[in-house]
């Protein structure tokens, strides 16, 4: 049996209140017997504080970035000294050896290993002024399984989980600072048209795939930003084992992966009966240009 959690919890800039917060959760993930822990986006120095073409994600400027980390930085390490043997997915904005260029980043590790790491491909909302985007989907061997990673607006695509469940990924951790909608906000932000959504992607993506969906987010507010919290698992079947909802706290699901995988892909297996050949089309498509006269259909 494997014991799989995902975070919902509020981060920001003070980097030793989110040690103390991640101490924190790791400590109730081992009276749990949790062994892969799901920390949110931007887990070290929070997100951005505000989206769109203005604020802080005007690129080059320092005006409340996140800080700037390296994978092999102090503060990578300070994470692995704190989680100890308990495996870990946890985002940050990473720095390029070229000391300049961003990432919106994130790394699977334990307090010896990091086991691999991902730079956020899909950005949303002009995140593009603050971060360079990555290039590519790994999946990584860890001791609970291949685990694959993505972040946040990753999510409303579905090549980016097929792509990691072809290359044998077993758990999808998908790392989110996903607010509220900025307009026409619902009064009980369960109801909002934006939490609905983060919500049917982490049940489609999972079913989708046949794969187990670990899906945290960042919870209460940060500048101009109202977070959804509702931290996940999401079983291959797309049914919600676990859930935080709204609040912050620790969605916590015991799984046995390969019995579930036995008995959800015995009968119709999705990756198996795909038909690649069809699906040429798609790329044609978007070599085309076809898609933006659909946009404007």
């Amino acid at each position: 049996m494997t014991t799989l959690a995902a975070v919902a919890a509020n981060f920001t800039r003070d980097l030793e209140q989110n040690y103390a917060l991640i101490a924190s959760l790791v400590d109730e993930a081992r009276d749990r017997n949790v062994d892969f822990l799901v920390f949110p986006e931007a887990a070290i120095g929070g997100y951005l504080s505000s989206l769109g073409n203005h604020g802080d994600t005007v690129r080059n400027s320092d005006r409340s970035l996140p800080p700037a980390i390296s994978l092999d930085g102090a503060e990578i390490r300070r994470v692995q000294e704190i989680v100890g043997d308990l495996v870990v997915a946890i985002g940050f904005c990473e720095i390029d050896k070229d000391g300049e260029t961003r990432y919106n980043a994130a790394a699977v590790l334990d307090g010896t290993q990091i086991y691999g790491s991902y730079r956020k491909v899909h950005q949303p909302l002009g995140e593009n002024m603050s971060y360079s985007a990555g290039a590519e989907y790994g999946v990584f061997d860890t001791p609970v399984g291949r685990v694959g990673l993505q972040i946040c607006y990753d999510k409303a695509f579905p090549e980016a989980a097929r792509s990691m469940a072809l290359d044998g990924a077993e758990i999808i951790a998908s790392l989110s600072a996903w607010p509220a909608a900025r307009t026409a906000t619902a009064e009980n932000l369960q109801d909002d048209r934006w939490t609905y959504r983060f919500n049917l992607f982490d049940m489609a993506r999972a079913l989708d795939n046949q794969v187990f969906w670990v899906s945290s987010n960042q919870s209460g507010t940060f500048g101009s930003l109202r977070y959804v919290g509702n931290a996940k698992v999401v079983d291959p079947g797309g049914n919600i084992l676990a859930t935080t909802e709204l609040g912050s706290g620790m969605a916590v699901a015991e799984v046995d992966i390969a019995v579930t995988f036995q008995a959800m892909r015995g009968g119709m297996f999705h990756l198996r009966d795909r038909r690649p050949d069809v699906y040429t089309a798609l790329t044609d498509l978007d070599h085309g240009g076809a898609w933006q006269g659909l946009a404007h259909a």
